[in-house]
């Protein structure tokens, strides 16, 4: 087996070396204790943890100075998402591994032991990712890891599937990973531009891997390594969230255009432009159906007026590239959520894009940048 750039692959040591955990929390307070709980319990130990607070108004800072005196409460004075956050973390932690854990994110015991297993096999290896399942319904996947489709988005495996029919096994070689729960190579990360904190939430981790990809670093996904996903944080997380869709859709619009403008080549976004333009058309008209269309178009005016920063940051990811488009994209499947597959024509509609999408990228992959 070779790496990217053609050389071996080469195993690390024994050991990664102490690593240190880094939980993101906004108003976590129900998440923190089983979060926190299920990171102390770990049959790999974590040599050092440390509590991002995105400034909670709750009782998070409270709990974690009564009942976990052990984590180093890093205190910010807004919330600015989890992206600054993780990377406070990043910066601030004391060992090269670092462990990303979202506050509503449980691991069993053995997870970062496999984690670490699966990087200590794989030197070109940066990240590693466990399988997360639905907390509530545990015999079904959440997130899995996936690729990067071409028209911008995630095509996610395994996508709320039963877990005994998920495929994959051992540990797989993703596209981009899920940052509910991440151990990567803090230097590596922080090289790449870590989290772009422009992109509050959505696509922030697609982007990262992206770009970590782009310059030759290897994704991994440990499919036996089980994270428990719970209902996530007010105001972030769908489940719950009255005011989510119309949020989702400003940040959808946003973010999908940042990440394509900073992350692909010019001659890619060229040829693959009747596709990406195909999928815009059809999330414009669901937006225009789901009451979404306003938060729609602030998204579009939004990524218009972060042109500037974008291109600034595209410069620098175009120039420590050392992989090619048509080596880091993909043409499909998308990626639809359960209950938008449903029967009817919502549903034809959906797979005849993807075939069409599939086809194109067919055509016109080669060519890429």
């Amino acid at each position: 087996m070779r790496a990217p750039g053609g050389g071996p692959i080469e195993a690390r040591g024994a050991t990664l070396g102490p690593i240190t955990a880094v939980v993101c929390n906004y108003n976590g307070a129900e998440h923190l204790p089983p979060c926190l709980a299920g990171l102390l319990a770990q049959t790999r130990a974590v040599d050092e943890l440390i509590v991002v607070d995105n400034a909670s108004t709750d009782e998070s800072r409270e709990l974690l100075a009564r009942d976990f005196p052990r984590a180093r409460v890093i205190a910010l004075e807004r919330n600015d998402g989890p992206c600054p956050a993780r990377n406070v973390g990043l910066e601030r932690a004391r060992n090269d591994w670092v462990l990303l854990v979202d506050n509503d994110a449980v691991l069993e015991p053995d997870v970062l032991a496999k984690l670490e297993s699966a990087l200590l096999a794989r030197g070109d290896a940066v990240l590693a990712q466990p399988r997360s399942v639905v907390a509530s319904e545990p015999s079904r996947v959440h997130y899995d890891g996936g690729e990067c489709h071409y028209v911008g988005l995630f095509s996610l495996r395994n996508f709320f599937t039963p877990l005994a029919q998920a495929a994959g096994s051992g540990v797989v070689e993703v596209g981009g990973a899920v940052s509910v729960a991440l151990l990567v190579d803090r230097r590596a990360v922080l090289a790449a531009g870590a989290f772009d904190p422009a992109f509050f939430i959505l696509f922030e981790d697609l982007d990262l891997s992206l770009r970590l990809r782009s310059r030759g670093h290897v994704l991994l996904s440990v499919e036996d390594a089980i994270v428990h996903h719970r209902g996530g944080t007010a105001g972030i997380s769908y489940r719950g969230a009255i005011d989510y869709p119309r949020r989702r859709a400003f940040l959808h619009s946003r973010n999908r255009w940042l990440h394509l403008l900073k992350n692909y080549s010019w001659r890619t976004l060229v040829l693959c432009a009747p596709g990406i333009a195909a999928y815009e058309l059809v999330w414009a008209l669901f937006t225009l159906g789901s009451g979404t269309f306003g938060a729609y178009c602030s998204g579009k005016i939004a990524c218009v007026r972060e042109l500037g920063a974008t291109f600034a940051k595209r410069r620098a990811v175009q120039a420590s590239r050392v992989r090619r488009d048509r080596e880091l994209l993909t043409g499909g499947p998308l990626t639809i959520a359960p209950q938008l597959l449903r029967g009817g024509q919502g549903t034809f509609a959906i797979r005849a894009l993807d075939g069409a999408l599939a086809l194109w990228w067919r055509l016109v992959r080669p060519l890429c940048g």
